[in-house]
């Protein structure tokens, strides 16, 4: 059983920023088909500056202690200054992670990389950044959620993974058919392959 530090529980137990932000400037998914961590990253920019960062995330203690930790360390950052957000840096915030928990530090700092250059992209072409909870129906480019494969070719199964999949109803992301659970918003699924 992993020990952790005073830090890291503080964060698990009261995490900061939690949330989602209207109309972000710019969002960022990132997750690790291994463990299940799923990251959700959301920020506000201005004059170059984070000026509000909220994560939504669905995994374990020490995700969601990165995930915060992340978060803090990130706002009123210049962008270039987020991007040089390191795991390594995370970690050491924290007072350490684990051996076996520190792709949780990995998975933060790239889900705020991730919604920064989803903001520098949309930036550059002018579009809105996608909403976080948007209905995703349309399947071209989209990947499974647990392994980043393509499903264009194989919905409603992930042919890499095998897992069975299907939109939540209430906020159209795509999930694993055998959740209870949406991880994304919360809403109770009735899916046929549920796990007691």
């Amino acid at each position: 059983m992993p020990m952790y530090s005073d830090k890291v529980m503080d964060h698990f137990m009261r995490p900061r920023n939690v949330g989602e932000i209207k109309d972000a400037d710019g969002i960022g998914e990132i997750g690790n088909p291994t463990c299940g961590d799923m990251m959700t990253f959301m920020i506000t920019v201005k004059d170059d500056r984070l000026a509000d960062v909220k994560f939504k995330t669905f995994g374990c203690g020490a995700a969601i202690a990165v995930s915060s930790m992340v978060s803090e360390m990130a706002t009123g950052k210049t962008l270039d200054e987020a991007m040089k957000i390191t795991n390594e840096m995370v970690a050491k915030e924290l007072g350490g992670l684990p051996k076996n928990k520190m792709h949780c530090s990995n998975l933060g700092a790239d889900a705020l990389h991730a919604a920064i250059e989803d903001y520098r992209k949309r930036k550059g072409t002018g579009e809105p950044a996608p909403k976080p909870h948007a209905h995703e129906s349309e399947l071209h480019g989209q990947t499974c959620p647990y392994c980043d494969s393509d499903i264009e070719d194989s919905y409603p199964f992930c042919a890499s993974c095998k897992t069975k999949l299907s939109d939540c109803p209430e906020c159209g992301k795509i999930v694993s058919s055998s959740l209870s659970e949406c991880p994304h918003c919360g809403c109770i699924l009735d899916g046929e392959e549920k796990k007691d």
